[in-house]
């Protein structure tokens, strides 16, 4: 299935039930349907940034029109339900974890915190610069603002704390938690990674991309870590107690032409996905260290990726609002 949106792609998603949706730079997100794809009218600008729903059902959008919704679809008709707005500002990032129930989104140097159970739930964490990024940990109950001088972590339902700050020196722009909650990684403007292990705050630097890493995700049941931001895909292994300290990455697909720019993995299997800035995706198994092509046709680089939760489908958008959804046989046996 490939779509022709003539928008930005700011994210492609799949919900629980295994529905692609689109976020588009025009405002709209589109969900996909057997004849094609229907449409809600979210932001009255650009959406920034999207997440799925906690429960699963259809996607939380942040837009340049200051506001959070939460569109979907509902038997045969579709929903926009206004979360929150904040006037003047740019929801820039958002996220959501179906563990608690909480959505938070940034608007310039705050985070929010909002319960999809209770509309009055409300709370606002203040930060001296502006929040570039943010993140729950997999139980929902921490949350992680990326900004600059490092990552600072809240209590994502307690009023009036302090938090704790893994502090490194530069812009951290994206946050990430391992999914075991043991490490936490952020991307830094200048073109490097940071961890920490947060049993006790050791740290370390996870450096030498040419590029700023744009894109990082988690597989093989949390065992390795694909990133963006080289030549070819950047794994790292985080098994163990000590997850990437003192261990090497590994750079697979390199191409001398072009640059990863996102990255996705299959939850359960060692398996990646990466798209390049000439348009085209392709798989690896790191078991087997096959690379498989998923799409081979040149365009504009790629913006956004996702595998569905069962590893059989891959939702696809680029910056010139083409997109599409790949069916992938059996990776586990494919590759």
């Amino acid at each position: 299935m490939i779509y022709s949106f003539d928008a930005y792609v700011t994210a492609a998603l799949f919900d629980r039930a295994g529905r692609a949706a689109f976020a588009l730079g025009d405002g709209t997100v589109r969900f996909e349907k057997e004849d094609g794809y229907v449409t809600v009218e979210a932001h009255q600008g650009a959406v920034l940034a999207a997440a799925v729903h906690p429960s699963g059902r259809g996607v939380i959008t942040g837009g340049d029109d200051g506001r959070v919704v939460w569109s979907r679809v509902e038997g045969d008709e579709v929903a926009a339900t206004l979360i929150a707005e904040v006037k003047g500002r740019w929801i820039e990032h958002v996220a959501a974890s179906a563990a608690s129930g909480l959505i938070a989104f940034t608007a310039g140097k705050e985070a929010h915190v909002r319960d999809a159970a209770d509309p009055k739930f409300l709370r606002v964490f203040s930060h001296d610069k502006t929040v570039s990024g943010l993140a729950f940990d997999p139980k929902g109950r921490r949350l992680a603002t990326a900004g600059y001088g490092g990552v600072s972590l809240w209590w994502a339902k307690i009023e009036g704390q302090k938090p704790q700050v893994m502090k490194w020196a530069g812009s951290h722009i994206a946050v990430i938690f391992s999914p075991d909650g043991k490490f936490l990684v952020s991307s830094m403007q200048e073109s490097q990674l940071h961890g920490w292990r947060l049993a006790d705050g050791k740290d370390m630097r996870m450096g030498g991309y040419p590029a700023k890493i744009k894109s990082f995700a988690f597989f093989d049941k949390g065992n390795l870590m694909v990133t963006a931001g080289a030549n070819g895909a950047v794994v790292w292994p985080f098994a163990g107690a000590s997850g990437p300290m003192g261990k090497e990455a590994a750079e697979i697909g390199f191409s001398r032409d072009s640059m990863v720019v996102q990255v996705a993995g299959v939850e359960t299997l060692p398996v990646a996905v990466a798209g390049q800035d000439n348009g085209k995706i392709w798989g690896a198994h790191m078991r087997s260290g096959r690379i498989d092509t998923l799409k081979a046709e040149k365009g504009a680089a790629i913006s956004s990726l996702a595998v569905s939760a069962d590893g059989s489908r891959l939702a696809w958008g680029d910056e010139d609002g083409e997109a599409g959804i790949i069916a992938i046989p059996a990776m586990d046996t494919r590759f």
